[in-house]
């Protein structure tokens, strides 16, 4: 698989089949992954993996969470910016209604769209959940490093055949994610992976977001 290829084919798979991963396979993609970029070789990033009894006691911590505050929010910083502006604003809303196109929920069903975005606490059924870990002493230079090996473990899962999505919807959890994991108390939880065999025949994974043209975000200086 090329660069290329490799990342104009990664999507966020919101739908996978119930077939398991082995350690085997996941510590491969690790092992790919770890040489991504890293300033200073810090190698800033941690990352939990957790399958079968492991996977379901993070799934029924936040879900005794949130059955105790609907509207817990455990994080220390905003996932987004509290008023996205444009062409932000625009993007993000635009990717959420072809996703409920694609799932066939209108608007009106609120109740329909919320079942979905929950579905993000099951990893969209994926075996494999991924969490990802960075020590709370470290700067914003070192959490793009973690951003960079997060790209790597998807694009190395994606050349092992199978399908990932960065789930930021786990960081309102991020203290109950990290009391079921033992993470130290000097370290963040950021977000979370799923992993697994992408299910052909969902709808909702032939949402591909568009993107913008080189010339919306690239400056060129020759002179």
């Amino acid at each position: 698989m090329q660069v290329g290829e490799a990342l104009r084919g990664r999507i966020s798979t919101r739908a996978f089949l119930d077939r398991p991963v082995d350690e085997a396979t996941l510590r491969g993609i690790l092992d790919t992954a770890r040489w991504a970029p890293s300033g200073g070789n810090l190698q800033p990033w941690k990352v939990h993996v957790v399958t079968g009894a492991a996977r379901q006691r993070v799934i029924d911590a936040v879900k005794a969470r949130l059955n105790t505050d609907p509207f817990a929010d455990e994080n220390d910083f905003p996932v987004y910016p509290e008023k996205l502006w444009e062409p932000y604003r625009s993007r993000r809303y635009d990717l959420g209604e072809a996703m409920y196109e694609l799932l066939a929920i209108p608007r009106e069903d609120k109740m329909g769209r919320l079942n979905h975005l929950l579905k993000n606490l099951d990893f969209f059924d994926a075996p494999v959940g991924l969490f990802f870990v960075i020590e709370r002493a470290m700067n914003p230079n070192q959490w793009a490093h973690l951003g960079m090996f997060m790209l790597a473990v998807a694009l190395a899962a994606g050349e092992a055949g199978l399908a990932t999505c960065m789930q930021e919807a786990w960081t309102r959890y991020s203290k109950t994610v990290g009391a079921a994991l033992g993470v130290a108390e000097g370290e963040q939880v950021y977000c979370g992976m799923a992993l697994g065999h992408a299910d052909p025949n969902a709808p909702v994974n032939r949402l591909r977001s568009p993107r913008a043209p080189v010339d919306d975000f690239a400056v060129f200086h020759a002179d």
